[in-house]
């Protein structure tokens, strides 16, 4: 790690994932081996704009907690404390990257551009990927385009605003996309960005620092053809302090989860109503278990939010201490992400 740059310069903190694995020949796993270093020496960045290293973790992102990302936001903040850095990449692994990635979003109260990038490839493939989203990534975290963008994702030369992105396909190059507003730019593999103008942001929710103890339980539960309540009762009875529906179609469930619903309402205990669907809000329409019942039964609607994001909004707000009555407003105000973006 290097802390005396005292010039303009981008911040890389490294955190693992794909970008920086690699095959262990004993076991034949792909594991987070490389340090931020070593990616930044592979990515053959302009050597007149300056990067500071700093070395976060290194862990595959399906091994992460809310602590941790927790922990990533903190790093952030504490490197955009330095007034000489003009923005922060952070390199993560694919898998939970929309969850760090908007939970960063949720918290930023900096101008600079905070940008999320990893690889598809691990870094000893033949024609691994990591180094040029790196450095796609570090040419868009410098520019001026990018400030008051809020945190941002940077994949093979697109750009996502982090709300509302998701990771689309397990292997292609081509990792993430925003099925409802698409890409926000453009970054040319020679560093060329085009990003529109920024959107209008809400301002950031508080910030609790690291989380200090065990993170507050929160468990996203599928419903589908021939589901019950069942597993929702299980999740209350282990502890959960919220939950996030993954809903059939526009936000459908059934009678039995309607009436599990009901009874953790009652109990205080916040159900977030998500979709499976890839593109397109939730709506409160049908009876029979629809959505309609389980907005009665007091299930909050996630809006455009899908499980993943959902679950990063209300584990936050759970954590900050919200009550259930605020958690309503605000994911009446994030779930439309044509405007909160």
């Amino acid at each position: 790690m290097d802390t005396n740059v005292t010039t303009p310069h981008v911040v890389l903190l490294a955190t693992g994932g794909t970008i920086v694995s690699r095959n262990t020949p004993e076991s034949g796993a792909t594991l987070a081996a490389d340090g931020g270093s070593d990616l930044l020496a592979s990515a053959g960045l302009d050597p007149e704009l300056a990067v500071r290293v700093v070395d976060v973790m290194r862990t595959g992102s399906y091994a992460l907690s809310f602590a941790d990302m927790l922990e990533i936001c903190s790093s952030i903040r504490e490197a955009l404390a330095d007034e000489n850095a003009v923005g922060a990449v952070v390199t993560h692994g694919t898998d939970t990257m929309e969850e760090s990635a908007y939970l960063a979003d949720l918290l930023h109260n900096d101008e600079r551009p905070v940008v999320f990038t990893g690889a598809q490839r691990p870094a000893d493939h033949p024609d691994p990927d990591g180094p040029g989203n790196l450095k796609q990534a570090v040419a868009v975290a410098a520019s001026a385009g990018a400030r008051n963008q809020g945190a941002l994702i940077v994949f093979n030369g697109r750009i996502f605003r982090a709300a509302g992105v998701r990771k689309i396909h397990t292997s292609d190059l081509q990792a993430f996309g925003d099925p409802d507003a698409g890409p926000a730019g453009r970054v040319s593999p020679a560093g060329e960005v085009e990003l529109g103008t920024a959107t209008r942001r809400l301002a950031p929710l508080p910030w609790a620092g690291p989380a200090a103890s065990p993170a507050p339980r929160v468990d996203v539960i599928a419903c589908h053809p021939g589901a019950d309540g069942s597993l929702l009762a299980a999740a209350l009875e282990a502890g959960s302090r919220g939950v996030v529906l993954q809903a059939t179609g526009n936000g459908n469930a059934n009678r039995s989860f309607v009436a599990v619903v009901g009874q953790a309402v009652a109990a205080g205990v916040p159900v977030i109503v998500s979709t499976r669907v890839q593109a397109g809000p939730v709506m409160a329409v049908y009876g029979g278990g629809g959505g309609k019942d389980l907005e009665a039964a007091g299930a909050i609607s996630a809006g455009m939010l899908k499980p993943s994001q959902a679950l990063a909004l209300l584990q936050l707000l759970i954590w900050l201490g919200t009550p259930l009555a605020r958690i309503a407003e605000v994911f009446a105000e994030r779930g439309n992400l044509h405007q909160t973006n």
